[in-house]
């Protein structure tokens, strides 16, 4: 489980994570972290929080955002929130490292999203944007379907498309790592 000042480095897609306030100390409420993208750094994809609203408030460096159909370039004193339900991605649109402060409100397993998400980038387990290989995409988008999702194919479809792959990966043994202390055992297939 995260703690406030626990560091998160993503080999593959150039994010550092250094948590600054974490659901425990706010009963649920609010993830807080600080984010520094490489130069190349970017999230996995473009992608949907059905219920949390998300707060960037870039500190240093020049970062882009796709929110929607609208393109933002956000630098030093800047804020963009994305609200709830709404497709956006990001990336660094620098040469130096950005630095973002993020906060998503309510918090629910963000944390946990972050620490797999990572352990897959170093365990080999993601393609070269840092998405997770299909086995574990399908585990994935089950244990974290409340705090991301793809913005189309719609949610019931992406289930139905992913259970046979999550059954297979779950018989293959790569259901333990939703298991880990902290964590809800992966659900059954």
């Amino acid at each position: 489980m995260a703690h406030a000042g626990e560091i998160l480095d993503n080999p593959i897609t150039g994010e550092r994570i250094i948590f600054r306030e974490t659901a425990a100390d706010s009963g649920g409420e609010l993830l807080a972290i600080d984010l520094i993208l490489a130069p190349d750094g970017h999230v996995p994809g473009a992608h949907v929080h059905p219920t949390q609203e998300e707060r960037f408030d870039v500190v240093s460096g020049t970062m882009k955002f796709r929110l929607g159909r609208k393109k933002i370039i956000a630098k030093a004193g800047d804020t963009v929130i994305v609200p709830p339900g709404s497709i956006h991605k990001f990336a660094n649109a620098g040469d130096e490292p950005a630095h973002v402060r993020v906060e998503v409100r309510p918090a629910l397993k963000m944390e946990q999203l972050f620490e797999t998400t990572v352990a897959l980038a170093r365990d080999g387990r993601t393609n070269g944007k840092g998405m997770p290989k299909s086995l574990d995409l399908a585990l994935f988008v089950r244990e974290y379907e409340d705090e991301v999702r793809v913005p189309f194919p719609p949610a019931p479809m992406v289930k139905a498309v992913m259970a046979p792959l999550a059954w297979m990966a779950k018989r293959r043994g790569h259901a333990e790592r939703y298991a880990l202390p902290g964590l809800r055992p992966a659900p059954a297939v």
